[in-house]
Order: C-alpha cells, then sequence, then structure tokens
C-alpha cells in the first residue's frame, strides 16, 4: 500500500535513511528537515511524501518529491529510500510508478532526479536507468573532486 506519510511514520523513515548505509549524516540531516517541513507544515506545497508499507502497516520505503518552483509541470525527485530488508523486492519501483503517475494527474511534464557519481550510488544510478529515466547532465566535480552530479530525467506525454 502507498499513502501520504503521517507523524507516526517518521521514526521508521528516519529508521530507513539510517539504515541504507547509503547517506551521509549531512545528507539524512537535510531528509529529515524535508520530512519535518511536510509533517509541521500541511499547508506547505513544495513537497509531498508517501510511504510504501507491507500488510501490516510497516514502513518499508518512501518518496518526497515535489514541483519544481518557477516552473510549469516540472517534478523533482528528492529523496526514494527502500529498508534493506525490502530491498531488491520491487518496492521502489512501485514507489517510483506512483511518484510519476502523481505527477502525471497534476499534468506534470517531467520529472528530474539528481544524484552523486559516488561509486556506492552505482546501484541506484541503474535503477534509474532501468525505470526508462535518461542522463541529461553531468557536471564534473559537482559536490566535491571526483564526485560529479548526474541529473536523470524522463518526459511523460
Amino acid at each position: 500500500m502507498i499513502r501520504p506519510m503521517t507523524a507516526q511514520d517518521r521514526p521508521a523513515v528516519v529508521s530507513i535513511l539510517q539504515n541504507t548505509g547509503m547517506f551521509t549524516a549531512d545528507e539524512i540531516e537535510v531528509a529529515i528537515e524535508l520530512i519535518d517541513i511536510y509533517l509541521q507544515q500541511p499547508g506547505q506545497k513544495d513537497y509531498i511524501i508517501d510511504v510504501i508499507t507491507e500488510e501490516d502497516g510497516s514502513v518499508m520505503g518512501y518518496a518526497t518529491y515535489g514541483p519544481t518552483p518557477l516552473t510549469e509541470g516540472t517534478y523533482d525527485l528528492y529523496w526514494i529510500a527502500v529498508s534493506p530488508l525490502a530491498q531488491n523486492k520491487g518496492y521502489g519501483k512501485q514507489l517510483m510508478h506512483w511518484v510519476e503517475n502523481k505527477i502525471m494527474e497534476e499534468k506534470g511534464r517531467l520529472l528530474i532526479i539528481e544524484t552523486s557519481s559516488q561509486p556506492r550510488y552505482e546501484n541506484t544510478r541503474r535503477f534509474y536507468l532501468n525505470q526508462h529515466y535518461e542522463e541529461s547532465v553531468r557536471i564534473a566535480d559537482f559536490y566535491k573532486p571526483d564526485d560529479d552530479r548526474i541529473i536523470y530525467v524522463k518526459y511523460f506525454s
């Protein structure tokens, strides 16, 4: 089941961020900041957060996305993460399709995803390519020397 995140989901989502082994402390801090904005400012329109759960309600993953300011129909995927216990079981793919469908319902034209070129993100980059995203831009040494910013895009018709 995929649904909007609630305050009760916060500990599980934070645990996912901490336990994936993918994110630095600073990255986790930013992800939590967006979660708190979403939960504490229900009228805000910048961030949408949905969780995917098991039948018993256990949170297995989440995605943060939203409209890109000053654009028409462009959206950003800020975060997508799946519990280490649930990886390679289709949860990420289900979440991605959910996000794409929600964006298309809102007449979104494209979804932008940015990530790092660091080796630990190889599976993440492969995941995006397998979901039919195209590498659109690569900015060398963006995050730090030898850590490029890679931007993927998918256009919706």
